[in-house]
């Protein structure tokens, strides 16, 4: 049981990286600060998308 929450919440949480980067993409950021933050939420993935949750850029995506 433990090991399929455990995929479960990975697979949540590589979902909600694809939408922050996403998000960063197509925000007005220059190029060099998109990196940064797309980098931020790659290597670190729970870490980076509270960050960007608190602090990140803002575009049109809505859900």
């Amino acid at each position: 049981m433990f090991s399929s929450f455990g995929g479960l919440f990975g697979l949540i949480i590589l979902a909600l990286d694809i939408w922050a980067i996403l998000n960063v993409l197509k925000s007005g950021l220059d190029t060099g600060m998109k990196i940064l933050w797309v980098l931020l939420i790659a290597l670190l993935p729970v870490l980076g998308l509270i960050i960007w949750a608190v602090a990140g850029p803002r575009s049109n995506l809505k859900f």
